[in-house]
């Protein structure tokens, strides 16, 4: 019995594991040279049609942050901290998220927690940074205070979200999203 519900679990999910670091697009990311072509910290630079260093300037944020969902979506972390270390703006409250769900799958679980705090402190309605946290809260066995995140997240209008959705799952099952 136990076999048989770990097979259909994930298929329950199957349409919630789409989803990706920093997105609420159902689609996973489609892999571009970024992360098949070009070395590590570099993006795929559409116009050019080279990989570059983010640092040079010619991407935009939005076009790095898409570089940083598709690292994070592939597990190249460090690839993508070096692209988010390049954003524009350091106190956007999207790079801390990206900073925290990127700390804490490296392992460096409360500098993670740390960069969610912050990111939270700066905007109360990034429900995709409560989801994150409330994430690592399940991680860490601390279900009633990721279930206040979860509230939070439904309270400020991200009901039917992949942020409900996963933080939602991960309550129910102790099953993280590892993207």
């Amino acid at each position: 019995m136990k076999r048989m519900i770990a097979a259909v679990l994930p298929l329950a999910f199957a349409p919630f594991l789409a989803f990706a670091a920093g997105s609420d697009n159902t689609a996973p990311p489609t892999p571009t040279a970024t992360t098949t072509t070009c070395d590590e910290g570099l993006v795929f630079d559409e116009k050019t049609k080279k990989c570059v260093a983010p640092v040079e300037g010619r991407l935009d944020d939005d076009t790095l942050y898409q570089a940083v969902r598709e690292l994070a979506y592939a597990g190249k972390y460090d690839g993508a901290l070096k692209v988010l270390s390049a954003m524009s703006d350091q106190s956007d409250d999207r790079v801390l998220t990206y900073l925290g769900f990127i700390n804490r799958k490296m392992g460096n679980v409360e500098r993670g927690l740390d960069y969610y705090d912050v990111a939270l402190k700066l905007n109360p309605d990034n429900i995709l940074a409560r989801s994150y946290l409330g994430q690592a809260l399940v991680e860490q066995g601390e279900i009633e205070m990721a279930q206040a995140q979860l509230d939070e997240i439904t309270a400020r209008g991200g009901a039917g979200t992949w942020a409900e959705t996963s933080l939602r799952q991960a309550i129910a099952t102790g099953v993280t999203y590892t993207y």
